[in-house]
């Protein structure tokens, strides 16, 4: 019998831990990672109630140590995709029936199996597979994916809470359903938690998902599915799938039941999303939402008032933590004349002192880049630079994939605003920085808006506060996440919620309400307490 209102815990943000020396989370976590490392892990799919294996599976190596086979994974082909999505249209009725607080707290047991139990297997998964450092991989797919989970309940109960007014003789009521036929959550390799949260979100709301995870992060994308199975997610509700993308978009993309894509990686793959979309709009029964987060060419700008301490220390970790592969990574930045020489310093000091290797040691600061074809990427701007009359490599610039695909942290200082590594996503541990003159800060900052055409993250850092709100309100189109006295990476959910706009994505700020919304369809019901009996009103009495 329903007939009571639930309250839902209140959500806070999952606590750091610290993994410093003789920590219980250090010693448990390095037992993880040798258990891990001595395992030949066999990864099936996750479509409804089966394990699906095939022919052809591909081996799972750490970035940084590419000799060492950490398993298999097992790759599909469009076969596999229809039956996912099989898998999700026969489970939704059910899930989107059930109780909202029992489909919460499938969602929150899952979130607290990863806060205990799985913690140094999230972690783990994530060190090994995708190269973090245990810093790097405590915030993303330990706290960062908690949070996701935690929070999300709590914003939903809150939306479901939300209803209209009733006048007299009137009953009002929203009722926010699920939307028509499936979605389909693709997921990059750099974040554990976007790639727990992109099918897990939709899923909450009563969606059932297709779920595409990147071939580098199956590793980890495997723990979480075992994980929120052990939960008590019924079968079919995710189903986590490997196989090539244009597979994936011609059986998605074509079936009359597509309701939906949540998205994170390229802008150039959501661009052709997007196109294929709308070119198969007429197949659809609805709609479809489109909800993308793509990529950024993210800057840090100086004022000369700023502090060349804090200049630096915001470059050198918003930059170079993670290798520079997050959407949000310091990737340009804006000195004045005045602080050149310091801030320059400061900068190749750091990167010297910055100790480099497996993430095994943690005593390193920078491991591998994810994979081959992003360390020829990388490396091919490097190269450009070391040619070019307008680019000088201040520190680095080296590249060596012998053990794993390591590039030496760089920073690239150019002349020229619009050169090509100002202006264009790298996803590698590079920074460019440009030295304007200490006057034109104003003018500098109408150069950095037009540079690029992304508007992911930025920040100011300054001790003026009228630079400030000047540099605020010149940017405010800029960057989604804007920062002052800050590097621009490091969003935390529920605080900084999370998106950009322009090539960066259509800003719907995971870990926030707006993010739910886009996977709710509202129903607006109208009960009439004593209907009219007669179709006449009274002006059209006579006098």
């Amino acid at each position: 019998m329903k007939n009571s209102h639930y309250s839902l815990p209140l959500p806070q943000n999952e606590p750091i831990l610290s993994y410093a020396p003789n920590s219980q989370e250090r010693i448990r976590l390095k037992e993880v990672l040798m258990e891990l490392k001595s395992e030949l892990i066999d990864v099936p799919m996750y479509i409804g109630s089966r394990e699906i294996k095939t022919n052809n599976r591909i081996a799972i190596k750490p970035p940084h140590e590419k000799k060492h086979v950490l398993g298999y994974f097992h790759f599909g082909d469009k076969r596999h995709v229809k039956m996912a999505i099989d898998a999700a249209l026969a489970a939704k009725e059910s899930w989107e029936n059930m109780a909202w607080e029992n489909r919460a707290a499938i969602f929150l047991k899952a979130a607290d199996l990863i806060a205990t139990k799985y913690r140094p297997y999230m972690n783990g998964t994530t060190m090994l597979g995708q190269s973090k450092t245990a810093f790097q991989a405590e915030i993303d797919s330990a706290c960062e994916l908690i949070d996701f989970i935690r929070f999300n309940v709590h914003f939903l109960s809150e939306i479901y809470s939300q209803q209209p007014i009733s006048g007299p003789g009137i009953h009002n009521r929203l009722e926010y359903r699920p939307l028509e036929g499936f979605v389909l959550a693709i997921t990059p390799f750099n974040f554990t938690a976007i790639g727990g949260n992109l099918p897990a979100s939709a899923a909450l709301c009563g969606n059932t998902v297709v779920w595409k995870a990147a071939n580098t992060q199956v590793y980890s994308a495997q723990m979480f599915m075992r994980v929120i199975k052990e939960a008590g997610l019924p079968d079919g509700v995710i189903n986590l799938i490997y196989v090539d993308g244009n597979d994936l978009g011609e059986v998605c993309f074509s079936h009359k039941e597509f309701a939906g894509v949540h998205f994170t990686g390229s802008t150039a793959v959501f661009n052709s999303i997007w196109k294929t979309i709308g070119e198969n709009i007429g197949k659809y029964r609805t709609y479809p939402r489109i909800v993308g987060e793509t990529g950024g060419k993210d800057f840090v700008m100086v004022h000369p008032s700023a502090n060349a301490d804090v200049v630096a220390t915001a470059l050198l970790r918003g930059a170079f933590e993670f290798q520079g592969q997050k959407c949000s990574a310091a990737s340009r930045a804006y000195i004045p004349s005045n602080l050149a020489v310091q801030v320059r310093r400061k900068l190749i000091a750091g990167v010297k002192s910055f100790k480099v290797g497996s993430v095994e040691d943690f005593s390193n600061f920078i491991t591998a880049v994810i994979d081959e074809k992003s360390f020829n990427k990388i490396k091919g701007y490097l190269d450009k630079a070391k040619k070019s009359s307008k680019a000088n490599i201040i520190v680095g610039g080296n590249c060596d994939k012998s053990i794993g695909y390591f590039v030496e942290p760089t920073i690239i200082e150019t002349t020229d605003p619009n050169y090509v590594t100002m202006c264009e996503e790298i996803f590698g541990p590079v920074l460019t920085i440009y030295v304007y003159p200490e006057k034109k800060f104003e003018e500098t900052l109408d150069v950095l808006d037009k540079t690029s055409p992304y508007a992911l993250t930025g920040s100011i850092i300054s001790n003026d506060r009228s630079s400030i709100e000047l540099a605020s309100y010149k940017l405010r189109n800029a960057a989604g996440n804007f920062y002052i006295n800050d590097k621009p990476t490091g969003a935390v959910v529920g605080q900084q919620p999370f998106g950009g706009a322009r090539a960066s994505g259509t800003n719907d700020k995971a870990g926030s309400m707006l993010n739910l919304y886009r996977w709710l369809s509202a129903r607006t019901v109208k009960e009439t307490f004593n209907p009219p009996t007669d179709y006449r009103y009274p002006f059209m009495q006579p006098e």
